[in-house]
């Protein structure tokens, strides 16, 4: 069968005019495919182009499935964000090396961004305080209604108005609770940039020596 194969190649080459040239393929299956044309077996499979000496005249690569062509795409893609990514690292190194000249300037940036953080919390903190302390007067103007009683014999209903203060003082605490939270995480955040910044720079440093 392969010999016949063959016979038939070579016969097609030696009945082609000076400039044809046939399609070569082995498809998929195993199975050796010849055609004036691309057959559409050599699709997926490497494919050669034989001039009528049997000199193979180039190697055309198969065509791509829909998912190599996503695949590619994918890798392509990935590889400009890489680019991208490497380009801005490049740019933040470049910046930092301008922007810093000893590791202690880092200290010393990052002590100046949380001071006034810590302003925000020591104000915040003196609120709180002035929030305890209103609320223990309601709550003692609050007990003084329950001890109390009328002249009917019958206890006296706390007024609206301070349970009202009171709860407000409660809200009013809470929201800023929150904000320190808020304040001590940010502290975190920028301790652990400016240590990042610092660690990045001296690594610059070691190698440019």
């Amino acid at each position: 069968m392969k010999k016949t194969k063959i016979l038939c190649f070579m016969a097609a080459l030696a009945l082609a005019p000076s400039a044809f040239a046939v399609y070569k393929c082995v498809d998929e299956k195993g199975i050796t495919r010849i055609g004036e044309t691309p057959p559409d077996e050599c699709a997926n499979v490497p494919m050669q182009e034989v001039g009528r000496s049997g000199t193979v005249l180039r190697t055309i690569a198969p065509s791509l499935t829909p998912a190599q062509v996503e695949a590619a795409r994918a890798a392509e893609e990935k590889k400009k964000l890489e680019n991208k990514a490497a380009a801005e690292q490049a740019r933040k190194d470049e910046a930092l090396l301008y922007t810093y000249a000893s590791e202690r300037e880092f200290d010393m940036t990052r002590d100046r961004n949380i001071e006034p953080i810590n302003s925000r919390k020591k104000v915040a903190n003196e609120r709180i305080a002035a929030i305890d302390k209103r609320m223990k007067q309601i709550e003692e103007e609050m007990e003084f209604y329950k001890a109390g009683k009328s002249k009917a014999g019958k206890t006296r209903e706390t007024p609206e108005s301070l349970v009202h203060d009171l709860e407000r003082a409660k809200k009013e605490k809470a929201t800023i609770e929150k904000s320190l939270g808020n304040y001590d995480k940010e502290i975190a955040e920028l301790k652990l940039k400016y240590d990042g910044d610092k660690q990045r720079w001296i690594a610059l440093k070691q190698a440019k020596k």
